[in-house]
């Protein structure tokens, strides 16, 4: 028949079947390999500790009870360090910038020349109003003597008493011009110390935003400064807990940056949240160390309510591997328990589980000293 002739070459099967095998092989080998790899065929280290709790044997130290410390909690909220005091210097004239003798960082005092516009039209002016002061002046002694003849003659009937009148008219107008021209010098005057811009606290310049030469308009910001002694941090309270706070309370605050941590006094609650976040402005004030600066980082830690913390001392617990092991005594002996333990306190290290509050473990013993031999 025709399809017996269409039978399987041997050469062909026998390449398929040595195929075959090669890959049987390699994924056997590659197999062993990552048993081997995985310390399957080898011993492990602390065998006997495999399980959660293995037998140890008899108390060979001295022993510390697991027990439960109360610890004072606090949340803390982040913020910004930001002066209390921030002056804003402005120009109140329209005038050409002459001079300016400050610089971002410098520290000035209180009245010292910060900057100094043209001032040469307001010099004249004041020159004019002082003119018209001395003519006005001249005017009126002129007219108070005109008065005193005037009230002499008229008592003796040798004037009308409307010329006397009169006179009376001119010197009361003398006096109100007077008072005019007075009042224009003292305008002028003030115009003229606008022109030289002083320092209205003492404290460090944030920076500056004319140079000489440029035209300062009415109103426009020529430079900012803070006092440094007077700092604050504004921070950002969820709700539930700004609702504890009062101004006047003393909480703890922290600058990062210097590592400086103080008592701080509330300030400030800023009676509105903000609707993103349903958060409030908490501002407190304290004690600043040397170096703080504006738009530092820190922070306030809000006391909350005591809780109950499970520890153990720090040196009853061995470390193999990721495994954290105590020996705890029981009624049969020893038993060496794996334990999950939390925060680093002072008290020991937390346990989270494994333990209970007035179990008993085993400390490491201590060192007898050496007996010095003759």
């Amino acid at each position: 028949m025709t399809s017996m002739s269409r039978s399987v070459n041997p050469k062909s099967l026998r390449r398929l079947v040595l195929l075959a095998a090669a890959m049987l092989a390699t994924t056997g080998g590659l197999i062993v390999l990552l048993l081997v790899l995985a310390g399957v065929f080898q011993p492990k280290v602390g065998s006997e500790q495999q399980s959660p709790t293995s037998t140890v044997g008899a108390v060979t130290g001295p022993v510390a009870e697991i027990r439960l410390v109360r610890r004072p909690r606090r949340e803390a909220a982040v913020g910004t360090v930001q002066p209390v005091h921030e002056a804003a210097v402005a120009s109140k004239l329209l005038a050409r910038v002459v001079e300016v003798n400050a610089a971002a960082g410098q520290a000035v005092s209180e009245g010292d020349v910060l900057v100094r516009l043209d001032d040469a039209d307001l010099r004249s002016r004041l020159e004019q109003a002082e003119s018209a002061v001395r003519g006005t002046e001249s005017r009126h002694e002129r007219a108070k003597a005109d008065y005193a003849r005037a009230e002499k003659l008229v008592d003796n009937k040798v004037i009308p008493r409307a010329e006397f009148d009169q006179i009376v008219a001119e010197m009361k107008t003398s006096e109100a011009e007077l008072r005019r021209t007075q009042q224009a010098t003292d305008e002028a005057r003030v115009l003229l110390n606008y022109a030289t811009i002083r320092a209205p606290l003492t404290g460090i310049v944030v920076d500056k935003f004319v140079e000489p030469g440029d035209t300062a308009s009415p109103g426009q910001v020529l430079l900012t400064l803070y006092e440094p002694d007077r700092m604050q941090l504004v921070a950002t309270v969820r709700e539930s807990l700004a609702q504890q706070l009062q101004v006047g309370d003393e909480i703890h605050a922290r600058l990062d940056a210097l590592g400086h941590e103080c008592l701080a006094t509330v300030r400030e609650v800023v009676p509105e949240a903000e609707a993103a976040s349903r958060s409030f402005t908490v501002k407190v004030t304290g004690p600043c160390p040397p170096g703080i600066y504006s738009g530092m980082f820190g922070r306030i830690f809000i006391p909350l309510a005591d809780e109950q913390v499970l520890v153990v001392p720090r040196e009853a617990v061995s470390h193999v591997g990721q495994l954290s092991l105590v020996d705890v005594v029981e009624d049969s002996g020893v038993r060496r328990r794996s334990v999950q333990l939390g925060r680093e306190l002072p008290e020991g290290d937390e346990v989270l589980s494994g333990l209970r509050a007035g179990e008993k473990v085993v400390l490491p013993p201590t060192e007898s000293p050496r007996e010095d031999r003759p």
